[in-house]
C-alpha cells in the first residue's frame, strides 16, 4: 500500500485509539447527571446531540448499555427506546465502515486457515449471522461492529439486520432505566440474562448453518489471478456454469471453460472425475451460481474448488480475452 494511502489510516487508527483512551480514563464522567446536564444546554437540539453522543460512545468502547440506560431515564420509555436505537445504529454504522476503510482489504487479502474459512462462512450467512450475534448479549457490541467491517458482508444487510435485532435490548434496557435509577445498577443484570436466553434460542438455529457453511467453504480468486495462472500453464479446470445462451452471449467465456449449467450439475458430475483434487475454478455472470455450485462440488468431495469473484463481469471489466460471443451481440 502507497504512503499516500496508508498515512490517512494511521491517522484515523491514531485518532480511534486517543479517543478510546479518553473515554476510558474518564469513565467515571460519563453517568446520568453529566449527560443531562449537557443535553440540558442544547434545548431542542437535546435529541440530536444524545443521539451524536451515543454514536461516539459507541466509537469509542463506552459501554453501550450504559446510554442505554440513561435514554430511557432522560427520555422515557417511547422517545428514549428510539433515540438509544438510533444512536447505537449511528455509531455501529461508522465503526463498520471505519474497520472496512481502514483494513478491509489487507484482512481479505492476508486471511487463511481457519480464520478465512470462517469469514467466508459468515460472508455466506450474512445477515443470519448479524442477527445472531446481536441478539446474543454475549458479543462485546462495540468490538463487533469493527469486527464485521473486516467481512464482506453488504453494509445496506449490516444496518438492517443491526437496527431490527437491536430492538429488543433497546426497548428492555429503556424501560429499565425509565423504571427508576436504581436500575442504573444491578437490575440491569436480569435483563442481560433474559436477553442471553433469546439469544441461545437464535443460536440453536444459526450456529449449525454457519459450521456447515464453513466444512462447505470454497475459495475466491480474482479474475487476474486467474488469467496468470492459466497463462502460466497451470492444471486449472474452468467451469462455467451459466446456460447455454449465456455461455456464448454478451459477455463471452472463457477460452478453456467448459459449459456445465448449475441446473445440471448434479448428474454430469462424471464429466469431471478424475479431478476430485485437482484445481477447479467456477465461473457465471456475477458469483451466486457458481458459489451454489462449488457448495456442490465440495459435497461431492471436490477439493480444490475456487468461485471467480464476480465472474464473467469482473473478467470483462479487466479487459481480459473472451471467445464465443455472438455476432448481434458484438453490434
Amino acid at each position: 500500500m502507497s504512503m499516500r494511502r496508508l498515512l490517512p489510516r494511521l491517522a484515523l487508527a491514531l485518532a480511534l485509539v486517543a479517543t478510546a483512551v479518553w473515554a476510558a480514563l474518564h469513565r467515571d464522567q460519563i453517568n446520568l447527571a453529566t449527560i443531562d446536564a449537557w443535553l440540558g444546554s442544547l434545548g431542542l437540539w437535546a435529541p440530536i446531540g444524545y443521539i451524536i453522543l451515543y454514536a461516539l460512545a459507541t466509537i469509542a468502547f463506552v459501554p453501550g448499555a450504559i446510554f442505554s440506560l440513561v435514554g430511557g431515564a432522560l427520555f422515557g420509555p417511547l422517545w428514549g427506546s428510539l433515540w438509544n436505537l438510533l444512536g447505537a445504529t449511528l455509531g455501529a454504522a461508522l465503526a463498520f465502515l471505519i474497520a472496512r476503510y481502514m483494513a478491509g482489504d489487507w484482512v481479505e487479502r492476508k486471511a487463511g486457515g481457519f480464520l478465512k474459512r470462517l469469514m467466508e462462512g459468515v460472508d455466506a450467512e450474512g445477515w443470519r449471522f448479524i442477527a445472531f450475534v446481536r441478539l446474543v448479549p454475549l458479543f462485546p457490541f462495540n468490538l463487533l461492529n469493527y469486527v464485521l467491517g473486516l467481512t464482506r458482508i453488504p453494509f445496506h444487510q449490516y444496518v438492517i439486520a443491526t437496527v431490527v435485532c437491536m430492538v429488543p435490548g433497546a426497548v428492555a434496557y429503556t424501560w429499565l432505566g425509565h423504571a427508576g435509577r436504581g436500575a442504573l445498577t444491578g437490575e440491569a443484570d436480569t435483563v442481560h440474562y433474559g436477553l442471553l436466553a433469546l439469544g441461545l434460542i437464535a443460536a440453536i438455529a444459526v450456529l449449525p448453518r454457519l459450521i456447515g457453511r464453513m466444512r462447505g467453504s470454497f475459495a475466491w480468486i480474482e479474475a487476474n489471478d486467474l488469467k496468470r495462472r492459466l497463462d502460466g500453464g497451470e492444471a486449472v479446470t474452468v467451469v462455467d456454469v451459466r446456460g447455454a445462451d449465456e455461455f456464448t452471449g454478451p459477455l463471452g467465456h472463457i477460452a478453456t471453460a467448459r459449459n456445465i449449467p448449475v441446473a445440471e450439475l448434479d448428474r454430469r458430475l462424471t464429466e469431471l472425475v478424475g479431478l476430485e483434487r485437482a484445481p477447479l475454478v467456477l465461473v457465471c455472470r456475477t458469483d451466486k451460481r457458481s458459489a451454489a455450485a462449488a457448495r456442490t462440488l465440495r459435497a461431492a468431495s471436490f477439493t480444490q474448488v475456487s468461485v471467480l469473484r464476480r465472474g464473467m463481469e469482473q473478467w470483462n471489466e479487466a479487459g481480459l480475452p473472451v471467445e464465443g460471443r455472438t455476432v448481434e451481440t458484438m453490434r
